[in-house]
């Protein structure tokens, strides 16, 4: 495996990061949501890739960095 990560990785894994989806999977850890992800990440999505690549966690992995960074945004946004 390539442990090289590009910028290129890093634009992409921030797309795997805002996916609701994926988001939604991590925090879950059940469900449709995570189930899905859990089937695709690997051999269908390449942001689902590059997440793993860059951050060292399959896509549907509990990140709880991650996970507080959106809260925090979505307060401020209001969403």
């Amino acid at each position: 495996m390539d442990n090289n990560v590009t910028q290129k990785d890093i634009e992409m894994a921030q797309k795997c990061i805002e996916c609701t989806v994926c988001d939604k999977a991590r925090v879950n850890q059940k469900g449709f949501a995570f189930w899905f992800v859990k089937k695709i990440e690997g051999g269908l999505c390449p942001y689902c890739k590059a997440y793993e690549k860059v951050y060292g966690k399959k896509a549907h992995e509990p990140n709880p960095e991650l996970t507080q960074v959106n809260y925090q945004a979505n307060e401020v946004s209001g969403s």
